[in-house]
């Protein structure tokens, strides 16, 4: 497996959807009602965002929000959020 497997290379998002670019090549498209803080978020907040947790994960600090590549590929919405 390559090094840089799950990690994010970059990030954006449409009125719908979060979408993560994968630095081995995959795109990641959730629903962005899954995030509650992201979805209610300006657009600026939304384009305020930073790699964490060593390239695996997506930090918005303006909103407190963390999530995972881990997590988005499993389908896991916020906490208290049920998938569709």
């Amino acid at each position: 497996m390559s090094e840089f497997t799950e990690r994010v290379a970059d990030v954006h998002l449409d009125e719908d959807r979060l979408i993560v670019d994968l630095m081995d090549g995959r795109t990641i498209a959730v629903p962005l009602a899954w995030y509650p803080r992201l979805f209610n978020a300006t657009p600026e907040q939304r384009l305020n965002w930073e790699r964490s947790g060593g390239g695996y994960g997506i930090h918005w600090p303006d909103l407190d929000e963390d999530l995972s590549t881990e997590g988005m590929l499993r389908g896991a919405p916020a906490p208290g959020l049920r998938a569709v």
